[in-house]
């Protein structure tokens, strides 16, 4: 038995924390005769207050890093401990782990170590070592090194059921200058392969599994000048062209200091808002250019898709027993399940406002772009809709959502119901 030192765990796993695209759901990997189960439940999952998972042991491989990115706390010359584990001390840890019952899965990253070739080479060795000699069947999620070979990338997409190519900033131009090692076509083109392979592999039906729960990347936001606009359409055409799971947002965090940094953090309403937009993409049927104007940033006194509506108010108020589907998603307070309660509902009874409270649709907000049988309670005008809506957050006390809420809160913020 291999076992990794404290130091060398602490030191690992303190530089794993800043990467959030570490979602633990959607595979499809059962358990066949070995350890652990990553199918469906089998990763069972545990938020921090913020709405990360915590449910996985994460953890880089090595954090000695050939590439100088400026944000980075791994970077060239930072000037901190550096630690490489062996693909046996990550398999034992991680073994050792699970049977204690620490953790249901495990993330696994690591800095690039010699080259890309050698950090994908380790990293690969390691999910495959857990798959077939400690017989691992829990959820495994890989981040990809940039600059690998394809091959490398191709067979570690085998054992993993998800991986990760973190974009970070959304230009090529950022890029070069906080990140000089990376370009974007290091980044995409191994997410298009993924794509691409993964496509064929559920189209002939092959045996095993590849990459069973996709492929996430993160954004860092605020590290670079880019608006929520640019960001956003960016987002639109990671999930048009490469088929993303998710995209995570993470707030830019001060932890390393460099003269082409800003100085302060970027705020963790931004980072919600971005979320919030994200969903409105995934689920809402809107696209970027109407939820951010141009390149413009998204409103921090109201949710997306609140802006969107007081921007367009000439399209209400809607009759909730006469709208379609589509138009009953894009009024603020009214999330997807209520969408659908309502298109149940009012198949059988013209639908009140009372109605309506029973189904938790949000009246707050929602009163003010919506008339049920024929009756309006909403604020005049977009001023006193603004204000209307502004006071009602005040009077609840709102702030950003929390997972540790009461029942129908959190499902809320888990959901991204708007």
């Amino acid at each position: 038995m291999v076992m990794i030192d404290a130091e060398k765990l602490k030191v690992l796993t303190e530089s794993a924390k800043y990467d959030v695209s570490c979602s633990s759901s959607g595979s499809a990997r059962r358990n066949e005769g070995g350890i652990g189960n990553g199918y469906v439940s089998g990763c069972c999952h545990s938020f921090t207050p913020d709405g990360r998972c915590i449910s996985l042991l994460k953890i880089l491989l090595s954090n000695d890093c050939i590439f100088n990115c400026k944000y980075c706390m791994s970077r060239s010359d930072a000037d901190v401990p550096r630690m490489t584990a062996t693909p046996e001390e990550i398999c034992e840890l991680t073994i050792d782990f699970y049977k204690r019952n620490y953790i249901e899965g495990l993330f696994l990253s690591s800095a690039v170590v010699k080259s890309p070739d050698f950090a994908m080479e380790q990293l690969l060795l390691t999910v495959k070592k857990l798959r077939t000699e400690y017989k691992f069947c829990g959820y495994i999620h890989l981040k990809g090194i940039p600059r690998a070979d394809p091959l490398l990338v191709h067979e570690a997409a085998k054992y993993a059921d998800r991986m990760s190519y973190n974009i970070e900033l959304p230009t090529e131009k950022s890029l070069k200058l906080l990140a000089p090692q990376k370009s974007r076509e290091s980044l995409l083109l191994p997410m298009k392969q993924l794509q691409r392979e993964r496509k064929i592999f559920c189209e002939e039906k092959r045996k095993g599994h590849f990459l069973p729960a996709g492929q996430t990347t993160q954004l860092i936001v605020g590290a670079s000048p880019e608006p929520d606009g640019q960001i956003l359409r960016l987002t639109q055409s990671l999930y048009r062209q490469t088929g993303l799971k998710r995209v995570y947002y993470s707030s830019y965090v001060p932890v390393v200091h460099d003269p082409l940094l800003p100085e302060t953090a970027a705020g963790s309403m931004r980072e919600h808002r971005l979320y919030q937009a994200d969903w409105l993409l995934r689920f809402y049927g809107f696209d970027a250019e109407e939820i951010v104007e141009g390149d413009g940033d998204l409103s921090l006194d109201f949710d997306p898709k609140c802006a969107w509506a007081l921007r367009n108010l000439h399209l209400f108020p809607v009759e909730v027993n006469r709208a379609p589907l589509e138009v009953l998603l894009r009024v603020p307070g009214i999330g997807a399940r209520s969408a659908y309660r309502i298109m149940e509902a009012r198949k059988y009874t013209k639908l009140t406002f009372e109605d309506l409270k029973k189904m938790r649709v949000v009246l707050k907000r929602a009163r003010h772009f919506i008339t049920a049988n024929g009756k309006f309670f909403g604020a005049e005008g977009e001023k006193g809709i603004r204000g209307a809506i502004a006071a009602g957050e005040k009077r609840e006390g709102a702030v950003q959502l929390s997972l540790f809420s009461d029942r129908e809160t959190a499902l809320s913020a888990l959901t991204g119901e708007l």
